[in-house]
This record gives C-alpha cells, structure tokens and sequence, in this order.
C-alpha cells in the first residue's frame, strides 16, 4: 500500500495522520470529505462485461532503461497512449478489464509490471534492487523511450499513483494528463521523521514490520499470506475469490520482489539509503511541486489504506483537476473493483 508521512505541514500525508489521531479510524471521515462528490459505476461501456476478462493477451518483453520489462498491450498501435500502473501488493491484472474497455475505445494500453514483479527483471545483477520514487519513475519514462511513445496518459493506484504524481512534476511534457487514486502522493525520507500518534502509527504496522530483518524474513516466508492478508485488509468489502488472488500472487515470485518491497518501505522511512543518481530528482520531488498537467484523482468509499481527504491535497494539482469518490464498497484496489469508474476516469481527464 502506498501511504506514507511527512512533516511538512502542506504534505496531505502529514494531515491524514492527524485526521487518523483525531478519529481512531480513518474510513468515516475521509468517506465524508468526499461525499459531494460520491459517484457509484457508470454506465457500461464496450468490453465491460463484469468478470469476462481475466488474462491478457500474450505478454510482450522489451529492454527499457535498467530493466527488460514485461507488459501487456491492447487496442491500435496508432492509438493514443494510456500507461496503467500497479501498485504493492497487486499486479497488471488490476487493469484487466479496465484494458479491454480503453481498447475498445481506440486506445493503446501498455500495462507493465514494475520492477520486482512478474516478468520485469533487472539487465544486471550489479545494478542495485532500489524503489525511490524517482527511480520508478524513470523506469516508465525508460518504458516509453523503448515503445517509441512521446507522451501519454499517466494513471494508477498505490505505487502507480505515486508514479503517475512523480511523473507529471518531474517530466509534465511525456504526461497528458494523470489518473491517480488517493491523490498526492509524493514524500520524501526526510518528511517523515515525526512521530504519529498510536491510532495513526497503527496503520502503518506493515512498514514498521519491513524496517527489521524478521519482518524481511517474515515477507519471504509467509508472502502469499502476507499480500492476501493486506488485500483483505485494504479493500474489506471486496469479496474477490482464490482464483483472482492467484492470478496476481504469481508476480510475487519474481526473485527482485522481496528486496524491493523492503527497500521501498524503508528507504521512505529514512531506513535505507538510495542512490546517488536520483539525489537531483528526489530533491526536487522533496519540495512537493505542484501537477499542472490535467489530472483525475480518485478514492473508493470503503479504502481500508490510510488515505487523504481530498481536500488536504487539492492545491497540489494547479492545472484542470477533477475528483471521484467511488460509492458501493469500493476499496483500494479501485481499478480492479470499480473497473469502468477507472475506465471512464481515465477517457474523461484529457476533456477535462
């Protein structure tokens, strides 16, 4: 899950906590900072047939950057460009039936595992297992240089999120526009040393567990466990069955994924150290700039992640700016259980 603190008083994250404090628990309060806004499924589009889809197309492989990334694609080749990003502890099948609905509506939808999930791999073993928010994002950007893609709509969930915002501030001329549920989700190691109340550090009981060895030892032990514990506990009215966590559990395996997952948590936590090829980017991102590309941010009425009410992000986004809450249980796997609000999100930002 993608939920990090800072100490900045303008960083959403900071004021989340202290809504989480306030209350004991987050759900109710940021349901009703929504609720004007509250929208349950569209109508149905082309290729939404709710549980039709649940594989993709042969995979396609391509070397991008530091990776050889593995991707699924739908819909023309001359299309304009949507790129769907995951999130942990998830998969590219959160997209699969958001991609058939975009396909069908003349777009082409790349949708590529991140590094240390599925089929991505690193080009060398020298390289080092690092998750910075810059360098994720870099990845993508490495991803379109590859497919020959100039520019493209940005949109995702949990570390996707955060990429779609990292993206849009640091390289708005390769972004349309972006679609990120939770919103804002920028931060940096150096934001989040304060302390937070126990009501509030309860909910981060995962990244406080990463922070030691017998957490590490934990994950790659109990993994499977451990990620459908997590989708449990982030989405609790989503009553997904064992055959659509497996499909998703398999990209855990990746040999990458342990390391990654553990230097993500910590690094955010100041915990372990990057490098220093992303030192320029990750201090621009530390000043928390603003998305002035056209951006659609989104929540699900029933986010069991600590998360933001909108409100504590909004002038974050500078340019044309939207925002769906999605009603009916919807958790924080939005674009896998409320696939055409996802779909019609990401149609709707470039009119915005």
């Amino acid at each position: 899950m993608d939920s990090t603190d800072t100490a900045e008083s303008a960083n959403p994250h900071r004021r989340r906590f202290l809504g989480l404090a306030a209350t004991g628990f987050a759900a109710a309060e940021f349901v009703m900072a929504g609720a004007a806004n509250a929208q349950g499924e569209p109508p149905a589009m082309p290729g939404s047939e709710r549980g039709a889809h649940t594989s993709f197309a042969p995979l396609k492989q391509v070397d991008a950057g530091l990776l050889n990334v593995g991707y699924a694609e739908a819909g023309p080749a001359d299309g304009p460009a949507v790129i769907l990003l995951h999130g942990w502890p998830y998969d590219i099948h959160s997209f699969v039936e958001v991609t058939p609905m975009l396909a069908a509506k003349g777009y082409r939808v790349i949708v590529p595992y991140l590094r240390g999930y599925g089929t991505t791999s690193f080009l060398s073993s020298a390289t080092m297992r690092n998750a910075q928010q810059s360098a994720v994002g870099l990845d993508i950007i490495a991803l379109m240089d590859a497919l020959k893609i100039q520019k493209a709509t940005i949109a995702g969930f949990d570390w996707g999120g955060r990429t779609a915002d990292v993206m849009a501030v640091l390289w708005p001329e390769r972004c349309k526009a972006i679609v990120s549920v939770s919103g804002y989700l920028i931060s940096s190691p150096a934001g989040n040393q304060t302390p937070l109340p126990p009501a509030a550090a309860s909910a981060f009981w995962y990244q406080y567990y990463f922070a030691t060895e017998l957490g590490k030892a934990g994950y790659a032990k109990y993994l499977h466990e451990f990620n459908k514990f997590i989708w449990h506990q982030a989405s609790p009215k989503w009553n997904f069955d064992d055959a659509t966590y497996d499909r998703t559990a398999a990209a855990f395996d990746n040999p990458d994924h342990v390391d990654l997952v553990m230097h993500d948590y910590r690094w955010r936590l100041g915990l372990a150290d990057g490098e220093r090829r992303y030192d320029d980017l990750e201090k621009r991102l530390a000043e928390l700039p603003a998305v002035t590309v056209p951006a659609i941010t989104m929540e699900g009425d029933s986010n069991g992640a600590i998360h933001a009410p909108s409100t504590a992000y909004r002038n974050r986004f500078a340019g044309k700016y939207d925002y769906r809450l999605i009603t009916g249980g919807v958790g924080h796997n939005l674009p896998q259980e409320a696939p055409e609000a996802f779909a019609q999100a990401v149609i709707d930002v470039e009119r915005l």
